[in-house]
């Protein structure tokens, strides 16, 4: 039976676990929840979770919590290594500035498409959603938040979490990394020890991120049964047009601008998802750009025909950079339908603003699911309420796994297509390379088990 499972593809295991964790999460809605008690002689259902309900959560929790621990070492070294790295290409500086050129780009073109279905569709104007869900606890974004937030207070942009535990400002830990690598850059000779401590700490970062991903499909099941079984259908029917916008958005970028972008450049749109295929059903299921940067960066080299010295920098910075899903559809219907909710009228102007906020501000979700950061800033830049972040809370991992698709598909298209205006795509290999499972992608890197380098994937 063993045996039979471990041959069980990546993508099949996966969707496999999609359904499963539905199913729970519907039966898990079904048995309510416990502690219910008589008010006055009526039945009041209790707010705690029953079993069900708590052991989904927390395998989600757990999954979610161990991509969150591989952060900061991931960053830190990718970003170190993947600079140094840019030494060994000609015209690095060039290749910098196109990859940032076409960052700009798509997401300019991802939020204009943002802003038309948010005009377009009115999701505001058809929510049947409650004004009580309005409510919204956390911190507020601003431009002055996001300036004074890249000043690192410490090595490791570490800082108080409140409750006397200790988080991490990812954006510091970005900016520490470049400062890091570029003086590595500069130091020369005498930096190689150093880097090449940093280069193995990476290759056993990627080792224990590679067992985490073995954990995907199991957390999947968490991630989908507590949101299935905390918001049934309810608020999807409720934010149904928002829902709809979103998701079309999603599409027409993964699915017409993408492709016409490729075919602009001469490549084929259908081998580029063969081969960026498992980076992106990763991502769809994980929620997480930094957790899939390992997939990511892999199947842009091996698949998609990107030198590895180039792939190795555009990546990474893509993982922390590039969201054309979270940074750019997202925020931009998400405050055209917060003004429509509250019937605050947008200028054009506004508009405007969205688009510099999504195009010049999507360092601000740095890698990791969610995308209220981003959401809370573009609210505030706009003037628009905060409490609206509250609206939208309940239905975002459901959004969060269709935005983390595009955006890791988006970190895999603009190196693929800057490496091929500057003319050092492998096309040979873009043309005949075949997909690889995710699972096997790492393993190949890694040398591990032979029955994953046969084609055969682990399962857990």
């Amino acid at each position: 039976m063993l045996a039979r499972l471990r041959r069980v593809p990546f993508a099949a295991q996966v969707l496999l676990a999609l359904v499963v964790g539905i199913g729970l999460g519907l039966l898990a809605r079904s048995m309510g929840t416990v502690d219910g008690s008589y008010v006055d002689g009526t039945l009041v259902p209790g707010t705690d979770q029953n079993w069900l309900t708590s052991t989904l959560t927390t395998i989600g929790n757990t999954f979610v919590g161990l991509l969150r621990a591989i952060v900061v070492p991931l960053i830190v070294t990718a970003i170190i290594v993947s600079i140094a790295n840019l030494k060994q290409v000609s015209n690095a500086a060039r290749l910098a500035g196109q990859t940032l050129l076409w960052f700009a780009v798509t997401a300019l073109i991802a939020v204009s498409i943002g802003i038309g279905l948010g005009l377009l569709t009115r999701p505001g104007d058809h929510s049947s959603v409650s004004g009580q869900l309005a409510g919204y606890e956390g911190t507020s974004g601003s431009w002055w938040d996001f300036l004074t937030g890249l000043v690192p207070a410490n090595f490791l942009g570490l800082e108080g979490d409140g409750d006397g535990g200790v988080s991490f400002n990812i954006l510091q830990l970005i900016v520490v990394s470049i400062a890091v690598g570029i003086a590595a850059l500069k130091v020369g000779d005498a930096a190689e020890p150093f880097l090449s401590v940093t280069r193995s700490a990476l290759a056993v970062v990627q080792k224990v991120l590679w067992w985490v991903i073995l954990l995907a499909p199991i957390g999947t099941v968490g991630l989908i049964g507590k949101a299935v079984a905390s918001y049934g259908w309810d608020s999807l029917g409720s934010l149904g047009v928002f829902v709809g916008a979103v998701y079309g958005g999603l599409v027409l970028v993964l699915f017409v601008v993408y492709p016409v972008l490729l075919k602009l450049h001469g490549l084929s749109p259908r081998r580029f998802y063969a081969g960026a295929w498992p980076a992106i059903q990763l991502a769809f299921v994980s929620r997480s750009s930094i957790g899939t940067l390992p997939v990511t960066e892999r199947v842009t080299e091996q698949n998609l025909g990107v030198p590895r010295s180039y792939a190795s920098f555009a990546v990474p910075l893509g993982a922390t950079t590039k969201m054309d899903g979270c940074a750019a559809i997202y925020p931009a219907l998400a405050a055209i339908f917060v003004a429509q909710f509250f019937d605050v009228p947008l200028s054009l102007t506004d508009y405007l603003l969205i688009v510099v906020v999504s195009v010049i501000g999507s360092a601000a979700t740095a890698g990791v699911t969610g995308a209220v950061v981003m959401l809370t800033l573009t609210l505030s830049t706009l003037g628009l309420p905060l409490a609206g972040v509250g609206l939208l809370l309940a239905i975002d991992p459901i959004l969060d796994m269709g935005r983390t698709a595009v955006n890791v598909a988006g970190q895999a298209l603009v190196p693929t297509i800057v490496a091929k205006r500057e003319g050092i795509l492998d096309e040979e290999r873009y043309r005949t390379g075949a997909p690889a499972d995710p699972l096997r992608t790492l393993a190949d890197r890694d040398g591990v088990d032979a029955d994953l380098r046969t084609g055969e994937t682990a399962t857990v």
